[in-house]
């Protein structure tokens, strides 16, 4: 018997400072199978520092050939691909040719400097791409976030980002591994 995804909701309020957006989005969410909490709630915070009324959650790890999120523009042509994760040289240049911009977000202890030690002389070709790590103690607060029904807000103001419930909200820490953010 096949599993099924797990479906979420998330009422996410995101004050992009930064940025000068400020929005409420009404988000469905699912969890895959194979997938952890805490990955589901770092594409809720990719989200978040993205937010832009065309982006949109996709198949995800259902589906080799698209992101984790994507914005779409009105002419259907991509506008920024955001994926979670340590994706291969091949992967990269296909996602940086077919989007105007693209954002990584790894996550984990040591596997992502690994990582990067292998790729960061590969990719300084692409000027549309952008590579964030998540701090893992970030990470780890992610998860006792979720519930069925959520709501979160995310504050953004001067690179600093909070992002919570309305219970708790964390400083999360990332770093900007390559490429400059594209709201900056």
């Amino acid at each position: 018997m096949a599993l099924t995804a797990t479906i979420y909701k998330a009422e996410l309020t995101v004050s992009d400072m930064d940025r000068d957006y400020y929005a409420t989005h009404n988000l469905t969410v699912a969890l895959h199978p194979s997938e952890t909490e805490s990955r589901m709630m770092l594409r809720l915070l990719a989200f978040a520092l993205n937010a832009h009324e065309d982006l949109a959650f996709t198949r995800g790890l259902s589906s080799t050939d698209e992101p984790d999120l994507w914005q779409r523009n009105p002419d259907d042509t991509l506008e920024h691909w955001i994926e979670l994760g340590m994706p291969d040289e091949k992967r990269l240049r296909k996602a940086c040719g077919l989007a105007r911009q693209v954002t990584i977000y790894t996550y984990g202890a040591r596997a992502p400097q690994v990582w990067w030690d292998t790729m960061k002389n590969k990719v300084t070709r692409f000027s549309n791409l952008h590579i964030v790590h998540v701090d893992p103690d970030s990470e780890a607060t992610l998860a006792p976030l979720m519930q069925r029904t959520m709501q979160l807000q995310c504050m953004i103001q001067d690179g600093q980002i909070w992002f919570g419930s309305t219970e708790q909200s964390m400083e999360m820490g990332l770093t900007t591994w390559f490429g400059v953010s594209p709201h900056h």
